[in-house]
């Protein structure tokens, strides 16, 4: 591909049709542009070369037998389906550096078009001038290393479990349990916010107290992200509240808090925000329909997600190793020359002892958080023998020992060994 114009929205996806493959480039473009599905007085050849998309890239991949999605017409060979990778591009002038502009213009309508039996939007690159409207994380990696103290391995986390149930005090007595373990990083479940039984302010308090007891003790303060998902104002008051109490993190659903609500904690937030991605299956699990990661993850970098979930190897969900690999690597890849806007992998999903090897192998770096939650809380030795099992588990990858021949002169592993 040529180099891109510095002047110019591009996306890459990767399409399939059953009418001719130029013809289906051209109506998406018209689609996201000044065309419509019908040739229109005003868009005249000058309005076209200031405002069309253009077709940069068409590349065929060839036919397949039959359409991945239904609904999509059909030409007069039943077996005609083919696909292919394209890009298109916009001018910065249609939308301005607005990120939920951008969304409307690469993931609007293009869903929906019938000569598309297949389509998935799979990478992006964008105009300088977005990294002047959007900062991108305020922490990342190394901040968030930074505020832990914690250098050179991977950083150990865990997730409150059950879930939802325990009142704000036992959610507490299960902090001090973590951080007596000697955890890093405590998260919210996403579906635990500000439900009656387990106020938002009440946990915080009850939660830092904890946490700054064993900060006390131990001279080392646990990370906790606390899940402040909710309206925009709540957001903000909630964030503060948790800076007040000497909270050091706080965290966000994407989907549910939405673009805007995303770009406003981030604006608003001085404390490295967590971003879960729950409900992200919906964009993603038909192959040919949706969004990648690697393009998904990038607006979310922008608006200032530091840490980001990437599920977990070998996880409870339909995601394969490849994919999680990918998303989890994407996250490194600079959105710009000059401001890289990197955010930590977070993995998760099923996590336990046994995937610590191949994690820090696929990442090729220590820079990863895991959270692990019932691979942890349901430790045989109870929750701070979770939290040592793990710990080793990491251990034992980053020098590289096999898990097994590590978990001889460590109980704790040989324990979750045998669970899990």
């Amino acid at each position: 591909m040529t180099m891109q114009n510095p002047e110019r929205v591009e996306a890459d996806y990767l399409i399939e049709t059953a009418i001719d493959l130029r013809q289906a480039a051209e109506i998406m473009a018209g689609e996201q542009s000044s065309g419509t599905f019908r040739a229109i007085p005003g868009e005249t050849a000058e309005l076209k070369i200031r405002a069309a998309a253009q077709i940069e890239k068409l590349k065929v991949l060839g036919p397949v037998s039959e359409p991945s999605l239904l609904g999509s017409i059909s030409s007069g060979d039943p077996k005609n389906w083919c696909r292919a990778h394209l890009t298109l591009s916009w001018p910065i002038e249609n939308l301005g550096p607005s990120l939920p502009n951008l969304i409307t213009t690469i993931a609007g309508n293009l869903f929906e078009l019938k000569p598309l039996s297949g389509i998935r939007l799979m990478d992006l690159r964008l105009p300088s001038a977005f990294s002047t409207n959007y900062s991108g994380p305020k922490f990342g990696c190394e901040g968030t290393r930074k505020l832990i103290g914690i250098y050179e391995r991977p950083l150990i986390g865990t997730i409150i479990k059950p879930s939802v149930g325990l009142s704000a005090k036992e959610t507490g007595i299960l902090v001090s349990q973590l951080c007596a373990g000697g955890i890093d990083f405590i998260k919210d479940d996403e579906l635990q916010a500000n439900g009656p039984s387990c106020p938002f302010e009440d946990r915080v308090k009850e939660v830092m107290q904890a946490v700054n007891k064993a900060a006390d003790k131990n001279g080392f303060k646990v990370m906790v992200a606390f899940n402040l998902t909710g309206e925009i104002d709540e957001m903000r008051r909630r964030h503060d509240f948790v800076q007040e109490q000497g909270g050091t993190c706080v965290m966000v659903n994407l989907m549910a808090v939405g673009m805007t609500g995303m770009i406003s904690i981030g604006q608003h937030s001085n404390l490295p925000i967590h971003a879960h991605r729950a409900g992200w299956g919906a964009l993603t699990r038909e192959p040919l329909l949706g969004w990648s990661y690697p393009a998904w993850s990038k607006l979310w970098r922008l608006a200032g997600a530091d840490h980001m979930h990437v599920s977990g190897l070998d996880n409870k969900f339909t995601e394969s190793n490849e994919s999680v690999i990918e998303s989890a690597r994407s996250l490194r890849d600079p959105l710009f020359s000059h401001a890289p806007m990197c955010s930590l992998p977070v993995f998760s999903s099923g996590q336990t002892v046994l995937q610590a090897a191949a994690t820090v192998a696929s990442v090729g770096s220590p820079d990863l958080l895991v959270t692990a939650g019932g691979g942890i809380v349901a430790h045989p030795f109870g929750v701070a023998a979770g939290v040592k099992a793990m710990r080793q588990a990491y251990d034992a990858a980053m020098q590289k020992v096999d898990v097994t021949q590590y978990a001889k002169g460590h109980p704790e592993l040989a324990a979750a060994l045998a669970e899990f």
